[in-house]
């Protein structure tokens, strides 16, 4: 039986380099992978997928308005890898779980959890409620511990609290960090280190 799976973690966790390895292996055992995105991540460009570490591949861009259990029945995969699944819409979550069940087809969803202010996204919320297996990519914060908040800094160093939910960006813009040191940095008002590679 083909399962839903949902893979997140913080930023800088390998969720993308996860998502191309798992694509590798399946085509290195020739089953054919339809790689998607949301056409809301556009930093690599339209329609490529690339990781920290320079992995990268070509993906088809998904617009939240997109039927992507209707897509699929036009496309000749043996599995569906998602990449920032976190910005599809609940709908379109409900899709890949249609996919599931209707067409036993497997789906594997990478993404972020939460937001820089800690609130889960609208599509891994609806994750977390229909994923059969849900699995935690796990990364760490410059303190050592485990780190589960995507703190958003601004241009300066200072961690921000306020914004739109959606602004795309890396390591220019995001850091991972625990939830402690995420409080700490708010309230002594303190630069953070962002990690540029």
């Amino acid at each position: 039986m083909a399962k839903l799976y949902f893979k997140y973690g913080a930023m800088g966790s390998s969720k993308t380099a996860q998502a191309l390895i798992t694509k590798y292996n399946y085509e290195e055992n020739d089953m054919r992978v339809w790689l998607i995105k949301p056409a809301t991540d556009d930093r690599d460009g339209a329609s490529m997928i690339r990781s920290r570490i320079g992995l990268e591949s070509e993906a088809e861009a998904m617009a939240p308005e997109s039927d992507l259990f209707t897509l699929f029945q036009k496309r000749d995969a043996d599995v569906v890898i998602v990449d920032e699944c976190q910005f599809f819409t609940p709908e379109q979550i409900d899709q890949l779980r249609r996919i599931v069940d209707d067409l036993n087809i497997p789906v594997l969803c990478f993404g972020l959890r939460s937001d820089f202010q800690t609130k889960l996204f609208p599509g891994s919320r609806r994750l977390f409620e229909l994923a059969d297996s849900i699995q935690e990519i796990k990364t760490i914060c410059d303190c050592g511990s485990k780190a589960t908040v995507n703190a958003r800094v601004d241009s300066e160093g200072y961690v921000i609290t306020e914004g739109a939910q959606v602004v795309l960006g890396g390591n220019d813009r995001y850091v991972a960090m625990c939830h402690r040191c995420w409080r700490r940095a708010i309230q002594n008002h303190s630069k953070v280190k962002l990690h540029r590679h």
